[in-house]
């Protein structure tokens, strides 16, 4: 089937390839983002661009023999989604490895899967639960504790990463990763211990989750084909919610160019499905300058296609000048002097040309950068390449106008959707209110974009972000910001794909649906735009094209993407319980419940009918006797 049966369009005539499109969407709700075209209902697509847009009659001419025409019922497109700050190259290499959590309503059920997952997993594997979940998202509102993973699989390790706070293992875990009462804690973390010394399977950040993330890399990896199969599974995933389009941010035990191998293998083979902007991140302290030296010599930021290219450094330059974001613990002081060496990293960059991105979530941290930018900008190296600050919880208004004065950019990430229960407590409900300060950030006229921060932390799942950029509240629906500090729906939207064009120097091509610009777009399974907000977290996409191509495809147009091979290992939790765990939204749930009950009804009744037909039953129904309305 090479496109859905409609009407109201008829092909011309003329040669298959006579300059008529590949793919045209018809009879949908298309947001453009374009000032000069804000709507339209149609569009044409040839060579991976849009090349016209409007009504069924301004695209009617593009129509051919071999065009595949798809029709979009009526339902919302939008550009497709790109997620400033997304860690998809690490996610992409584990994702077939990883039980996610990301949805799931309870710990009940989140242990039910552990339990069941528990069953198939070989000896020597471990099960992990590496982020996109909060005891907050969950009916019991609490983690599990070890014994209950012990419980749940006895002779498995398993490892359930929370936050950045904490990580629980059962014993099983403990044991595989050579935990005893004689390990010293790391240091930036602790072991926790039994009144006999002895791990008890908590693992605390403090504040550093280095002890987190060494643990989890003690765990078996994929071997290298079955990498290639789990990223394409993971871009698959992201596809499902709309995105066509992400910014790696790159991270810890993220090495160059050992790690960028599989995404760089299918792109030489044409197969990413969401283009990759990455970057790269001194991963051993200590020779943070060499790498970045070799680094900058070799190659240059933009170096690469529309599908993966670099973007520049970062998230960190140097380690001393990174500071933590568990909320659970007080703020960090950063070591004295560390700015030498930032400095010498900054120069030997914009010298270069070199862009880059920097994690800073304190002001206090925020504050101590820039007084190096502007050092340097008295010697004419700001505004240079684009620079940005990452997450920014609590960039204060002072800084705020010392980053626009330095051409400096901000991408934002909802990791407050899951962690502003912890903050609020730690800094209060005004600090959290403002965590960070995106109406401050719009105002100063800052280069701004949104993402996730995902995979570690956050959910991938977009629609959870925008859900907390429109409403401001929590996975637990806690309230954290004030009307005056909420953006709109296409506020937000704009954020979640010119935004993150901005950033990568791409937004002639992205973030906006007009003719020229990459075809990239997203046919939504409910209308963003009118849908009660409690419902964005449920929104996904039915249709997710990139580059012309049909990445993603639900519901009526199932089977109209591209195959994908069979996930392996074959015992992946993905294999059997795919990644975010879906939920019925809150204004369907009551509507949902009458019809399943009237099902029930309509069932009983063909029932009585079959009963009747076979002579088992009258064929009238017995008269109803209520003795309350007897006379």
């Amino acid at each position: 089937m090479t496109s859905m049966p409609v009407g109201g369009i008829t092909p011309a005539l003329g040669p298959q390839d006579g300059g008529h499109a590949d793919l045209v969407l018809r009879n949908g709700k298309i947001h453009t983002q374009d000032p000069a075209r804000p709507t339209a209902t149609a569009l044409a697509v040839r060579g991976g661009r849009i090349t016209a847009l409007g009504d069924d009659g301004d695209i009617a001419g593009s129509v051919g023999p071999g065009t595949r025409v798809v029709d979009a019922l009526g339902r919302r497109v939008v550009p497709g989604l790109n997620d400033s700050h997304l860690h998809v190259i690490r996610g992409g290499l584990n994702y077939v490895l990883e039980l996610r959590w990301d949805g799931v309503p309870s710990l009940r059920q989140a242990l039910a899967m552990l339990r069941e997952q528990a069953g198939r997993t070989p000896r020597g594997q471990w099960i992990r639960v590496v982020g996109g979940w909060t005891a907050d998202q969950f009916t019991e509102r609490r983690m599990p504790t070890p014994a209950e993973l012990t419980a749940a699989a006895p002779d498995t390790p398993v490892f359930v990463l929370h936050l950045y706070q904490s990580a629980i293992l059962n014993r099983a875990a403990v044991r595989a990763a050579g935990f005893t009462r004689n390990t010293p804690d790391p240091r930036g973390g602790q072991i926790v211990r039994d009144r006999e010394g002895h791990p008890n399977g908590l693992l605390l950040a403090s504040p550093s989750a280095l002890v987190l993330y060494s643990t989890l890399a003690k765990a078996p990896t994929l071997d290298e084909s079955d990498k290639r199969v789990s990223t394409r599974h993971f871009l698959r995933e992201l596809n499902r919610f709309g995105l066509t389009s992400a910014v790696d941010a790159a991270g810890g035990f993220q090495n160059f160019p050992e790690n960028y191998a599989t995404v760089t293998e299918l792109a030489r083979a044409g197969e990413l499905s969401v283009r990759i902007g990455y970057h790269l991140f001194p991963q051993t302290a200590g020779q943070e300058l060499a790498d970045l030296r070799r680094w900058a010599e070799t190659v240059r930021p933009g170096d690469g296609d529309a599908w993966l290219r670099l973007n520049g450094a970062g998230e960190n330059l140097t380690w001393a000048a990174a500071d933590f974001e568990n909320f659970s613990e007080p703020r960090p002081d950063l070591a004295d002097g560390y700015e030498d060496e930032f400095e010498q990293a900054v120069r030997l960059l914009m010298e270069h040309g070199w862009g880059f991105r920097l994690h800073a979530t304190y002001d206090e941290t925020i504050r101590r950068d820039l007084a190096v930018f502007e050092k340097l900008a008295a010697e004419g190296l700001f505004p240079g390449r684009r620079w940005l600050f990452d997450h920014a919880e609590t960039v204060s208004p002072d800084s705020l106008e010392r980053i626009a004065a330095l051409g400096g950019g901000i991408s934002v990430q909802n990791r407050m959707s899951f962690q502003g229960r912890a903050f609020a407590e730690r800094y209060g409900a005004m600090a959290a209110g403002t965590a960070p300060p995106i109406v401050d950030m719009l105002r100063a006229g800052i280069p701004l974009a949104a993402g996730t921060d995902a995979t570690r932390v956050s959910s991938y799942n977009p629609w959870v972000a925008l859900h907390w950029l429109v409403t401001g509240r929590t996975v637990g629906n806690l309230p954290l910001r004030p009307a005056e500090q909420l953006v709109s729906r296409e506020q937000a939207l704009e954020l979640y794909t010119a935004g993150g064009a901005r950033l990568t120097g791409e937004e002639a091509d992205k973030g906006v649906l007009a003719e020229g610009r990459f075809a990239d777009f997203a046919v939504l399974s409910h209308d963003y735009l009118t849908v009660p907000a409690g419902d964005i977290p449920h929104i996904e996409s039915v249709l997710t094209v990139t580059g012309g191509r049909i990445v993603y495809a639900a519901d009526t147009y199932e089977g109209l993407d591209e195959a994908l091979p069979t996930v392996s290992p074959a015992w992946s939790p993905v294999a059997h319980y795919g990644g975010y765990q879906a939920t019925l939204a809150p204004s369907a749930a009551g509507a949902r419940q009458a019809d399943l009950l009237a099902e029930a009804a309509a069932e009983s009744e063909q029932h009585r009918q079959w009963r009747i037909a076979r002579g088992f039953a009258p064929g009238e129904p017995p008269p109803v006797f209520d003795p309350c309305f007897a006379l």
